[in-house]
């Protein structure tokens, strides 16, 4: 029976009705049949109710059918043909094409294009097939729906941003596909502009692409030697696998061939690498990290780094060997809400970031910093407390300051007398309160080879309160400080045949402490003034003054009842006290009284914005317009030169665009040859009555074409799978150089900040420092952008660290060249890569020596 069914027509069926085809044909006992109607073919095939099946088919769900032109169903053969636009729906697949032919004995489905216009000899109506979201185009295609099995002539298709391409693909299994001739991609393009061939190839769906003999081709040529073999990963996030390596030439060191090695994704929660450096001038480099994470809980990473750098032969004259190293680990881990560890620690060998890294971040550091501490902190009482390791090390000269450990103790301020926790109608000693800090330190540092080992505790007790009376708040204040110690030094003089005195110190192992206390009283009040505009929309100026005055007391420690200071005679007869606690951790007690009456005189000014009435969305801004502060003080107890300076310092913000901050010191007292200040006020020598002895100040403004473009965007910082921040993101600097892609959406964009600093303390020999630094940006077509950065010293008229950046949107590849003409680190370095972030060990680069002082 052939049944013919007119165009545009869609239909479903059940496979286990077209399975019982015998069966169907006896129901209906007719050998031809043509039914106009399509209503009485659905009535006959699809409705169950007609026929009882004796067996179950192997397939039993529904496949939808449709075609523009027209649906030829072969009920003897138990074949169909759709013609036109044809479209088949079965589960998860879908297959289009211009012309699909079924055979249900033999679950196959063939579909092909049609030819287009005979000029062109274009096929039309290519089969299509989509599968789970991906989709397989080709010139002809079979597909089995019950094993799942098929092929495609002339295919492609694309997976994750990856184009694939081959004369034939046959999918064997639900995720492996074979390609024979097959062409590997990241380029979009109609004409790729790089491509991997390879005769046959194995793609595993979602897993690798697996290939024999590939050749990488640019610009349709290909390279002279191919490639045995090749593993592309095509999984995202982390999978076991071979890190491929970076090849590039350096000056020094020669070809080299970088961070080849394994990487192991050990399970969800930890993974670990081991990768190498070699250069053929027999230099080479070890490294590996261990990450771990535990979400909400633990994360951190340990890694280390090995490097023998050799620069020419054992017999040449300029002949050098140098072996670096560094290890680093990092933790972080929340046990309970209110007990946390954090491990940021650091070792490395003195001259290990000065050789063999591009990143300015280390070649500027001058100090290497560890730090671990476990905290906890108790929330209903307010108390912490916290064990520290802190180890800094100086590169210059490989001097080690270590304090291990550091414990601390804060007792949250407390109030004894309250009966309430409500802050209103309190009775005046209810608002007394005390607060106590304990610490203890063991300090071990080691200079010039010498290891000095100290350690101390300190106790701190501080009793203050603040009750309001009026419209000023008074607070009184008193302090005491115990500072335990179990050496202290002692100092004499010797006369030496020359005439002169030495100094001899003798250490002194002895457990004492040193008692000390100052007391303090401070007022203070706040008054508002408040201009009301309403015009330019603006609705009011609103200026805020915070005047205060506070009295400080400390008695002389060194004065000898107290018997914190020593006292030695020298051989004029002369006698120097001097502090015998002055190497210890905390420091021993300050010299000479103390009666400090001290003034300040805060202002700020603010504007608020008026509400736009026309949209509804807007709001009231409040801007910060300027921030002036004026403070100075006066010493009582000093027997000269009683006036503190006069600091005044100021601030101005306006949006992103530009910010203006600094600070001026002035002097009421006169000075004379190269003392900076004599017991003489300037209005006695008619001088006037100030004269200033320092000023230093900041501008700085930054300018994007993104930013009028859009108002804001907001900075991300990047982090790995394990959720750790990428420590360059956070960098100043962004290294000599720049791995990051370039930005090329912001057509331009500029940054610059001025520093001035004027020290005139000795008029007669004023010192000045001046400088300049930005960046300027600029794309000059949508695909090249330049960068130019630096500093200037206006002072020495010299630049700092200049950089230009020349870099090139090539379609799916980048470009840059990155140069340093002058200064401490010059050279170059040029770099082709792939975009593709499978790909992304896919470059050239060329790059000079940056490393020798000019």
């Amino acid at each position: 029976m052939k049944i013919v069914l007119s165009a545009a027509l869609i239909i479903s069926f059940s496979l286990g009705a077209f399975a019982q085809q015998d069966d169907l044909l006896q129901t209906l006992n007719i050998d031809s049949l043509q039914l106009q109607s399509p209503d009485t073919l659905l009535s006959s095939i699809t409705d169950s109710s007609i026929i009882q099946p004796k067996k179950k088919s192997d397939l039993d769900t529904v496949v939808y059918a449709s075609g523009s032109d027209s649906l030829f169903f072969f009920v003897k053969e138990k074949k169909m043909s759709i013609y036109g636009e044809g479209k088949i729906n079965y589960r998860k697949s879908e297959i289009k094409s211009a012309n699909i032919f079924l055979d249900f004995t033999k679950f196959e489905i063939e579909a092909v294009g049609v030819p287009g216009d005979s000029a062109s000899n274009e096929i039309i109506g290519s089969p299509v097939l989509s599968e789970d979201g991906e989709v397989y185009t080709g010139k002809r295609m079979r597909y089995n729906f019950k094993t799942g099995q098929g092929s495609l002539a002339a295919a492609d298709t694309e997976l994750e941003g990856a184009f694939y391409h081959g004369a034939k693909i046959k999918k064997v299994a639900a995720d492996t596909y074979f390609i024979e001739d097959g062409v590997y991609t990241t380029c979009d393009a109609e004409e790729p502009h790089y491509f991997f061939s390879s005769p046959k190839m194995k793609m595993i769906q979602g897993e690798e692409l697996a290939a024999e003999w590939i050749w990488l081709n640019f610009g349709g040529v290909p390279a002279p030697i191919p490639l045995p073999f090749i593993i592309v990963p095509l999984q995202s996030g982390r999978r076991s696998g071979l890190i491929p390596p970076v090849f590039g030439s350096d000056a020094r060191y020669g070809t080299y061939i970088n961070r080849f090695g394994y990487f192991w994704a050990m399970s969800d929660y930890m993974d670990i690498n081991a990768t190498m450096d070699y250069y053929t001038r027999g230099s080479f480099g070890l490294g590996s990290r261990f990450r771990y994470a535990n979400r909400y809980n633990y994360n951190g990473f340990a890694e280390g780094s090995y490097r023998d750098f050799t620069q020419g032969e054992s017999t040449d004259p300029g002949y050098s060997k140098q072996i670096d190293w560094r290890i680093k680990v990092f933790h972080a881990q929340s046990f309970t809400p209110t007990l946390r560890l954090d491990a940021n620690l650091e070792f490395a060998s003195q001259d290990f970031l000065q050789n063999g890294t591009g990143n300015l971040n280390d070649l500027l550091r001058n100090e290497i910093i560890s730090n671990a501490t476990l905290s906890k902190t108790w929330d209903e009482s307010g108390n912490s407390a916290s064990i520290n390791y802190n180890r800094r090390q100086v590169l210059e000269t490989n001097d080690i300051y270590e304090v291990l450990p550091s414990a601390l103790f804060r007792l949250a301020q407390s109030y004894p007398f309250r009966t309430s926790s409500g802050e209103a109608d309190k009775e005046w000693y209810e608002l007394f309160g005390y607060s106590y800090t304990g610490q203890f330190q063991n300090q071990r540092n080691k200079t010039r080879g010498v290891l000095d080992e100290r350690l101390g505790l300190q106790h701190s007790v501080t009793a203050d309160m603040s009750p309001k009376i009026g419209y000023f708040t008074l607070s009184p204040r008193i302090r005491f400080d115990s500072k335990w110690y179990n050496e202290q030094i002692e100092q004499f003089a010797v006369a030496s045949s020359a005439g002169r005195d030495s100094i001899i110190t003798n250490e002194i192992k002895e457990l004492s402490a040193v008692n000390t206390f100052d007391v303090g009283l401070n007022a203070s009040t706040k008054f508002y003034g408040m201009f009301n505009i309403n015009s330019l929309g603006i609705n009011a100026i609103r200026h805020t003054v915070t005047p205060s005055i506070s009295y400080n007391y400390s008695p002389d420690f060194s004065e000898q009842h107290w018997g914190y200071y020593g006292q030695y005679t020298k051989s004029d007869g002369s006698t120097v006290n001097y502090n015998k606690y002055q190497k210890e951790v905390y420091g021993g007690a300050s010299a000479g009284e103390q009666q400090n009456i001290n003034f300040s005189l805060g202002n700020n000014f603010e504007m608020k914005t008026t509400v736009d009435p026309t949209d509804t969305t807007s709001k009231e801004n409040k801007i910060q317009l300027l921030n002036v502060t004026l403070g100075t003080g006066y010493n009582f107890a000093a027997d000269s030169l009683n006036f503190a300076d006069i600091n005044l310092t100021y601030r101005t913000q306006i949006g992103e665009f530009f910010d203006l901050s600094g600070s001026s010191r002035f002097t009421p007292y006169d000075y004379s040859g190269t003392s900076s200040k004599i017991n003489r006020y300037l209005v006695d020598a008619g001088k006037g009555v100030l004269r200033l002895t320092g000023l230093n100040f900041s501008v700085s403004s930054s300018l994007s074409g993104e930013k009028f473009a859009s108002s804001e965007k907001e900075a991300e910082q990047k982090s790995d799978e394990f959720g750790l921040v990428d420590e360059q993101s956070k960098s100043v600097y962004q290294g000599i150089y720049n791995n990051q892609d370039p930005d090329f959406t912001i057509p331009w964009s500029i940054a610059l900040t001025y520093n001035y600093n004027l020290d005139r303390n000795n008029p007669g020999n004023p010192k000045t420092f001046s400088n300049l630094s930005g960046s300027f940006s600029f794309s000059l077509t949508p695909s090249w952008k330049f960068d130019v950065t630096g500093s200037y010293d206006i002072e020495s008229r010299e630049f700092a660290a200049p950089q230009i950046t020349i870099s090139k949107d090539l379609h799916c590849w980048f470009m840059n060249f990155i140069w340093n003409p002058i200064g401490t680190y010059t050279g170059f370095r040029f770099e082709i890569r792939v975009k593709a972030p499978m790909l992304q060990d896919l470059k050239l680069t060329k790059q000079d020596q940056f490393f020798n002082t000019r």
